[in-house]
């Protein structure tokens, strides 16, 4: 089976076979040593020498900690949007209490860095900037070093949503000035759903001193307490973590700047081969995003039989629009493990499904 969704990825052999271990004590001194190298990995992985820690959730999970645990009811917080992503997490800031100014551009579109410029001169009191790195939903990906840069001028804390980028795109953590960055397993880092990674830098802590939110569970105080015994708060996802510390082993064995290069490489591949089947993309191709490709459907083309006929007759398993967009792109993911040779098997498969899709 090709399975070509933005998430979840396939696993290799190496972290299947980890996760078949048998339970520990999540209290212990064997699992200790694990959270311990999981997290020191995830220091590099993340270009970082702040802290980093490890939640079992989704990375929807990830998000609302750093919600809550930088921020207070009432607070203005600045919404950078262009898909659904987006939106999700300035929701969830507005579901907590802040006041959340958004700033929308249309999806598949870049971010006018000018325009949040202009949006925090005319909103000084804003505490914080929500900004998407890659938007799985359009297929695209935002510039948040040009974010940071622009945000920082005001002095901003920046909480950044790199759950299907880190691991796969460069996001030099500390370089840019990112805040608290927000990521999950079941994307780049090539394990099965439910941990959710966040990296906090020392201006997040300083917001975490006043932050006045609901948090328990999302508490970060909490979690950094525990890594010290080298612990989670709460019970871990014990399996997950096994694989995690393998598949890390794998990513760094690889390098970070190969990694980088082998999902350009894809990315490429895959628009590269969409164009060349007469589709075109959906978003601005300059600001492509090289771990999913959105590809607008044509009007001659019905979208759920297309995806129906490539599961059923090849295999292949890739991923419809979100939303507004349902209907009118699909999506093939490309993160984590994968290679040239995978992309070429999808486009194989749809060269000869698309004369058969046709709508009724």
């Amino acid at each position: 089976m090709q399975l070509r969704i933005p998430g979840p990825t396939p696993c290799p052999p190496q972290a299947l076979e980890a996760m078949g271990r048998q339970m520990m004590n999540h209290r212990g001194e064997e699992f200790g040593r694990i959270v311990e190298s999981v997290t020191a990995k995830l220091k590099l992985t993340f270009q970082t020498q702040g802290d980093v820690f490890v939640l079992t959730s989704s990375g929807t999970g990830g998000l609302e900690t750093a919600v809550v645990n930088t921020l207070s009811p009432g607070d203005e917080v600045l919404s950078i949007s262009n898909g659904a992503f987006c939106e999700r997490f300035a929701d969830i800031a507005e579901k907590y209490g802040a006041a959340v100014v958004r700033l929308s551009f249309e999806w598949g579109k870049p971010v006018d860095i000018h325009a949040v410029e202009k949006a925090l001169k005319a909103h000084p009191d804003v505490k914080a900037v929500l900004a998407t790195h890659n938007e799985t939903s359009t297929g695209m990906t935002n510039d948040i070093g040009e974010v940071s840069a622009a945000v920082k001028k005001f002095d901003k804390l920046l909480l950044v949503d790199a759950i299907s980028s880190m691991g796969c795109i460069d996001l030099p953590t500390d370089s840019w000035n990112c805040d608290l960055v927000v990521t999950a397993s079941q994307k780049g880092w090539i394990v099965p759903p439910g941990l959710a990674m966040v990296s906090v830098s020392q201006r997040a802590w300083q917001a975490y001193a006043r932050a006045k939110m609901p948090r328990y569970y999302w508490d970060l105080g909490e979690a950094r307490d525990f890594l010290q015994k080298r612990q989670t708060p709460w019970t871990p996802a014990i399996s997950i973590f096994y694989a995690l510390n393998v598949t890390l082993d794998l990513m760094l064995n690889e390098g970070l700047a190969n990694i980088f290069a082998r999902h350009t490489r894809v990315g490429e591949a895959a628009r590269e081969g969409v164009k060349s089947l007469g589709l075109s993309l959906f978003a601005d191709e300059r600001y492509a995003s090289n771990t999913v490709t959105a590809v607008n459907v044509p009007d001659r083309i019905d979208a759920q039989k297309l995806t129906r006929m490539l599961r059923e007759d090849h295999d292949v398993i890739i991923a419809g629009g979100q939303e507004k967009l349902s209907g009118k792109i699909f999506r093939i993911g490309h993160l984590g493990l994968v290679h040239e040779n995978d992309i070429k098997s999808v486009l194989d498969a749809l060269r000869k499904t698309l004369p058969r899709a046709r709508r009724d």
